[in-house]
């Protein structure tokens, strides 16, 4: 069975690398770890987007942000010590990795690990509106 997809529309040109990398992130959603986003508005039209994911137990060195290819990539692995006898554990210490699409023109500001938050700020800074006229020539 064929699926139909909104980018299949005909006036929506050059769209089919979204749809593929929308297919990927929903195919690696999961719960973990838990994250919010927060958007909001600078005195100079800029919106910015604040992402804070919970990684209590996670160190600097646990943690890697990446940039590619449009995809903002959060990795976190942490290492077990050996001879570490736990009689419960209940903070995960499992790897992840969450994956946030970003549109063309958004910036990774900036990156901030406290209190068990890891706070990533995220920038679309104002579009300029352009019109221009296209010439039409005779064949």
């Amino acid at each position: 069975m064929s699926r139909i997809s909104v980018f299949s529309a005909p006036f929506l040109l050059g769209f089919d690398s979204f749809e593929e990398r929308i297919d990927r992130l929903t195919r690696s959603a999961e719960g973990y770890p838990p994250y919010n986003i927060e958007r909001t508005t600078g005195g100079d039209g800029a919106e910015r987007f604040h992402i804070s994911i919970a990684v209590a137990g996670f160190a600097q060195s646990d943690l890697e942000v990446s940039v590619e290819d449009n995809q903002l990539q959060v990795r976190g692995r942490q290492k077990d010590e050996p001879g570490r006898d736990f009689l419960h554990r209940g903070i995960a210490t499992r790897q992840f990795q969450r994956t946030f699409l970003l549109a063309d023109g958004m910036n990774v500001k900036d990156a901030t690990l406290g209190h068990g938050m890891l706070v990533i700020i995220v920038e679309r800074p104002p579009a300029p509106k352009i019109a221009r006229q296209i010439d039409i020539r005779s064949v």
